[in-house]
């Protein structure tokens, strides 16, 4: 059932939940459309019960969950389901909309924790400079100069994932006017319209100065305020930076699954590894909790004895 099918209150109701999620909670995009979605669903599954939002039953959110598994789902897709439907109903209680929480019982799935995939060193700067653009010599609109643009501007991406550990929403909502390039330091937006000062490494500088310069001219309008566009002269959105990467991940490192979340994972552990303290990483991602950051601490153990085994002869 799409969501125009839904009963009218119901679809309402939904809506008004994910305006509370966008417009008072400040949560991304993303996550807003993935609550709608689940909900959406989850009154479909309840219209055809001969129920609703407001009149489900703990019982039929069990049995919708319980689908959810039968059908395949994964774990941690069934955990989100679980926590969309555990936010509606507080929210909705909250407000009045339903009586008592049918929810408030919901036990979670326990997801397994898995380590983030990380780049070595070398093998992150064979991606980072992957983006080689030719002579920007004579800048006239064309294909070329196109090209050239979409080369310069991808070198910059990358070169700032992975050199400021930045969420691929924080690179698409990029602004001229939050970046210092003569300091080395931008302002990012993170979640919840959190912002922070990220620094700029030098590579970084340069390629973002490069594309400034020779590049973003030929993609931006005129009074366009974003840094970053696609060929369609429309700022690149986090889809656009997320085939951007595993592009250049399945040209340059064939056999890997690189995403932007891979290079921002490659940043922690290699500051950690470096000998970064944690709680200076910590500030540096945007993590509301340090216990987010030390999932990167395993990885760099992981590392510390994968190291012992290959170079001690009694290992």
């Amino acid at each position: 059932m799409a969501r125009d099918d839904l009963p009218q209150p119901d679809a309402e109701l939904i809506g008004a939940f994910a305006d509370h999620l966008a417009l008072e909670r400040h949560l991304s995009d993303h996550t807003v459309s993935a609550y709608r979605r689940d909900l959406t669903q989850l009154a479909a599954f309840l219209a055809r019960q001969g129920r609703s939002l407001p009149t489900a039953t703990y019982e039929a959110l069990r049995r919708f969950l319980a689908l959810q598994a039968t059908l395949g789902y994964a774990r941690a897709s069934v955990a989100r389901r679980v926590a969309a439907v555990r936010t509606f109903y507080r929210w909705a209680s909250a407000r009045g909309f339903v009586g008592a929480d049918p929810a408030e019982l919901l036990g979670r799935p326990k997801v397994l924790s898995r380590l983030p995939s990380v780049l070595r060193p070398a093998d992150a700067a064979r991606l980072v400079e992957a983006p080689a653009p030719r002579s920007a010599a004579g800048r006239r609109a064309g294909p070329d100069a196109v090209e050239r643009a979409i080369a310069l501007r991808d070198r910059a991406v990358l070169e700032l994932m992975y050199g400021s550990g930045v969420r691929v929403g924080e690179v698409s909502g990029l602004t001229l006017d939050r970046l210092d390039l003569d300091r080395g330091r931008a302002v990012v937006a993170g979640k919840g319209a959190k912002e922070r000062e990220v620094p700029l490494s030098e590579p970084s500088t340069d390629a973002l100065e490069r594309y400034l310069r020779l590049g973003r001219g030929v993609l931006a309008p005129p009074g366009a305020r974003h840094v970053f566009f696609n060929r369609k002269k429309k700022p690149m959105s986090p889809r656009d930076i997320r085939a951007m990467v595993e592009q250049y991940g399945r040209r340059t490192l064939p056999g890997r699954h690189v995403t932007p979340h891979t290079l921002r994972h490659s940043f922690a552990t290699h500051l950690l590894e470096g000998g970064a303290d944690i709680r200076t990483v910590q500030e540096l991602l945007g993590h509301a909790s340090v216990a987010t950051t030390q999932r990167y601490t395993h990885v760099s153990r992981t590392r510390l004895f994968e190291a012992y085994r290959r170079a001690h002869p009694r290992a």
